[in-house]
């Protein structure tokens, strides 16, 4: 198991910690009996022994009053892990507009004579996190039909939209040959149709008989990475795929019985995006003499063929339901890009800060938009106060919509939620972002009462060396799916049907996703 972001001493002890006082009832001097009775469950849940030495912040409130039903630890700041994202995509739909789109262009600069351009062609990228091996080569064939057969000058990458900055600062070594921490670029391209931007697939496959070396293929085809096979096929499956750091080499070790993919982070995904835009002219008839350079576009440059991505509304799925890193970070940096002419990670952040403060969330510290640092800290209590004045937004819909729902089986509707309190109240039901890195979990969104009543929550934990997490944050949602104001529940159990088994990644990060 791969374990992302390890925290020191040093960097818990510096996160900010406030403590409040807890009301279980605001303004009630008797609460009704099933608040009373929640309180209890509540309680007895976060009672496990091995939260005893861990950190526990639950916040439970209606949703339509912000009355205060639950809360331990409410100010204290807790590492959220992807909960971060609840943050950014919100930011984002509200910065950049939930018809926002990506473009990807292609400019020739320099004069056309016939069907040869004397001059150099640009790639220009504004982040699109969606292109796709297949949609360089459509663009490709835009340049051929546009009559370009020949450009005697260069191909130049233009990535200047973002800065040059590839990698989070606070980002763990360890985690940068792997997909889910992959480098940021303004130009960059995706294996599949989870679009996630800047790895490539390395496919290991049985070589025939047992002893002959594995084939070893990549998705899509690119000359960017080179491949050191040393696997061979055996009776068993047992590969190693791992990028050697700082370089483009992989190297794929081990026995391979079936076949056997991993999702790899490339190094210099511009590069890449160049490499396959340069084999795709080749394969459409379009000569470039020059070699690949890097540059901003000239103005005055000619269009000569262009892509737009799906809007935000859509991409927001795949981004939230699979909680992808890589569109959290180039979200910050378009939105830094808009707000103030920055496409840099501290530009992007402002604007996310902001937007927070302005909406509940006041005490915040934010170093990515993913989640994958261990210096974002915010409150369970002030987050679901955020959750709440959410509701109020023109696009609160299509945000909700976006979030995991527990239990429904579909990838792209339950995400990371698909396999958990299937068979329960919360089924359906929940709505809400999880979040895990080792040490940290959380689990916070809405849901709806048996009542009738909306609620938010938030169960962020940290510091657990043993025990399950997400069987905590489930056994909260099933009971508030159950919760009834002035009934008492008989809860027979509070666990789900099938406990989730903890890791420490999202589920959605290991490839094949699990759920």
């Amino acid at each position: 198991m791969r374990i992302p972001g390890r925290a020191t001493a040093a960097l818990a002890a510096a996160l900010l910690t406030v403590s409040l006082s807890w009301a279980p009832s605001a303004g009630a001097d008797d609460p009704a009996p099933g608040v009373t009775d929640l309180v209890q469950d509540l309680d007895a849940i976060l009672g496990a022994s091995w939260l005893t030495p861990a950190r526990a912040g639950v916040v439970v409130r209606d949703a339509r009053t912000g009355e205060q039903l639950y809360a331990q630890d409410p100010g204290k700041v807790f590492l959220p892990a992807s909960n971060t994202k609840l943050l950014t995509s919100a930011a984002a739909l509200d910065t950049l507009g939930t018809g926002y789109r990506f473009t990807t262009s292609v400019l020739g600069s320099g004069r056309r004579a016939g069907s040869a351009l004397a001059g150099d062609l640009y790639l220009k990228g504004t982040g699109d996190p969606t292109m796709l091996a297949a949609d360089y080569d459509a663009l490709a064939a835009k340049v051929a039909a546009s009559g370009v057969k020949l450009v005697t000058g260069r191909l130049v990458a233009d990535d200047t939209w973002f800065d040059d900055v590839r990698l989070g600062t606070d980002w763990a070594q360890d985690d940068e040959p792997y997909y889910y921490a992959a480098q940021i670029s303004a130009l960059t391209a995706a294996p599949d149709t989870d679009y996630d931007a800047g790895s490539v697939i390395v496919s290991v496959a049985p070589g025939g008989t047992a002893g002959a070396a594995a084939k070893v293929t990549t998705r899509p085809a690119t000359h960017h990475v080179t491949i050191e096979n040393r696997a061979t096929t055996g009776t068993a499956t047992d590969v190693t795929v791992t990028r050697v750091h700082g370089t483009n080499r992989i190297v794929v070790t081990g026995t391979v019985a079936e076949t056997y993919e991993e999702w790899i982070a490339v190094d210099d995904p511009t590069g890449y995006a160049a490499s396959l835009f340069r084999d795709a002219l080749a394969k459409h008839g379009v000569r470039v003499l020059g070699r690949t350079a890097r540059g901003a576009t000239p103005a005055g440059a000619s269009q000569l063929a262009d892509r737009a991505s799906m809007p935000l509304s859509e991409l927001l799925v795949p981004f939230m339901k699979l909680s992808n890193n890589m569109h959290a970070e180039i979200l910050t940096k378009a939105m830094g890009r808009k707000v103030s002419g920055q496409g840099t990670w501290d530009a992007g952040l402002a604007v996310t800060t902001a937007f927070a403060k302005a909406n509940g969330l006041a005490t915040v510290r934010l170093r990515d938009g993913s989640g994958l640092s261990r210096l974002d800290g915010f409150t369970p209590g002030e987050l679901t106060a955020y959750l709440i004045a959410l509701r109020a937004k023109p696009w609160f819909t299509t945000w909700y919509d976006a979030l995991p729902i527990a239990g429904e089986a579909d990838r792209f509707t339950g995400g990371t939620l698909r396999s958990r309190m299937r068979g329960t109240a919360a089924a359906g039901n929940v709505h809400a972002k999880t979040g895990s890195l080792t040490s940290v979990s959380g689990l916070s969104g809405y849901v709806t009462s048996a009542d009738g009543e909306p609620l938010v929550f938030s169960v962020l934990t940290n510091n657990h060396l043993t025990g399950s997490p997400r069987t905590i944050e489930d056994a909260i949602a099933v009971r508030l799916a159950q919760f009834k104001r002035d009934t008492p529940v008989n809860v027979a159990q509070l666990r789900t049907a099938a406990p989730p088994q903890d890791q420490d990644l999202e589920c959605s990060w290991l490839k094949p996703a699990p759920c």
